[in-house]
């Protein structure tokens, strides 16, 4: 492992690195909300699914 030119790649990494606007964070921001909110609602509907067919709320109550 050469360590000073993985220190020089990430110091150019980090020279090429710019702080977001504001746009771009509220677009990264409702994208990232969305996807939460849509594997959340696949589980609840996963889990409702299960406790149709099984009659077990699998120790969930």
């Amino acid at each position: 492992m050469d360590v000073p030119y993985d220190l020089t790649s990430y110091v150019r990494v980090l020279k090429m690195a710019t702080t977001p606007t504001t746009e771009e964070f509220v677009q990264v921001s409702k994208i990232a909300g969305a996807g939460i909110l849509l594997v959340g609602f696949l589980g609840f509907l996963i889990g409702g699914l299960m406790l149709l067919l099984t009659g077990d709320a699998g120790g969930a109550f």
